[in-house]
């Protein structure tokens, strides 16, 4: 998924229709892009998978105790329209004022579902993933806004490479499955399973900064107001991965135990 993907320079820039950093019009707050108002509409989305993963936390709980399957079809249609959701926004921006808060309320769905099923393995496990997630987030954004981490090309070059290589071992740990073949160590809760997922919630923290980058360039630019919604959009993307590795790491920590 694009989350400030592909690697921020002038071209992929010129895509959006932005102006170089050196040349960017001066335009009223109520038209182009503000970093305020992609942090609002970040919150705004966060609230709506709050609101929707409690729904379906609740009914995961209950399908639980009733042994039935009556969650499954809330969390699985969450996570299809989900990702066919972001599928259209990653080729469309301009849709996305529409379709990020359907693409929050899915993941919220999805994420629910999944959350409740390891809470009831591993007590207390989704209080943990939900502070490392945060306190990620917000480290990060100290680091950069203090200058710690920068987002070079380079830097940009390394992290998307290193994102893709990732994608790519889980893809071809999927297709192995279906054929009963996996790759067994990454999901293992050995020291190569759990050495795995360290560096893959690693890659996934600094695609924060990735996505840090392209909300204030874009906002120094003067980019249309749409991508507010967009960089929103992106940050809950790199969140909801995060998210969702850190709680695959806790679980094979715990299954240890």
């Amino acid at each position: 998924m694009r989350t400030g993907n592909p690697v921020l320079n002038s071209r992929a820039f010129e895509s959006f229709g932005l102006q170089p950093r050196d040349v960017a019009a001066e335009s009223s707050p109520s038209t182009t892009m503000t970093v305020a108002g992609t942090v609002n509409r970040t919150m705004f989305l966060l609230a709506l998978a709050f609101c929707s993963a409690c729904f379906t936390w609740s009914q995961t709980f209950n399908a639980v105790e009733s042994s039935s399957g009556a969650a499954m079809p809330w969390v699985f249609g969450g996570l299809i329209v989900g990702f066919i959701t972001a599928m259209v926004i990653c080729f469309k921006q301009t849709w996305a004022p529409t379709l990020s808060p359907v693409y929050a309320i899915a993941e919220g769905l999805f994420l629910g579902g999944v959350s409740a099923s390891f809470e009831a393995q591993y007590p207390g496990i989704v209080i943990q993933a939900i502070g490392g997630t945060f306190g990620t987030l917000a480290a990060l954004l100290l680091c950069y806004q203090s200058g710690l981490i920068r987002a070079t090309e380079n830097f940009k070059l390394g992290i998307v490479a290193a994102t893709g290589g990732i994608f790519f071992v889980y893809l071809i740990s999927m297709i192995g499955g279906f054929f009963g073949f996996p790759i067994p160590f990454i999901h293992s809760a050995g020291p190569l399973g759990i050495g795995f997922s360290v560096v893959v919630v690693i890659i996934a923290a600094l695609n924060l900064v990735l996505d840090f980058d392209f909300i204030e360039t874009a906002a120094k630019r003067g980019a249309p107001k749409y991508l507010e919604w967009y960089g929103a959009f992106a940050l809950m993307v790199t969140l909801v991965w995060l998210y969702l590795e850190i709680l695959r790491l806790l679980s094979k920590l715990n299954s240890r135990n």
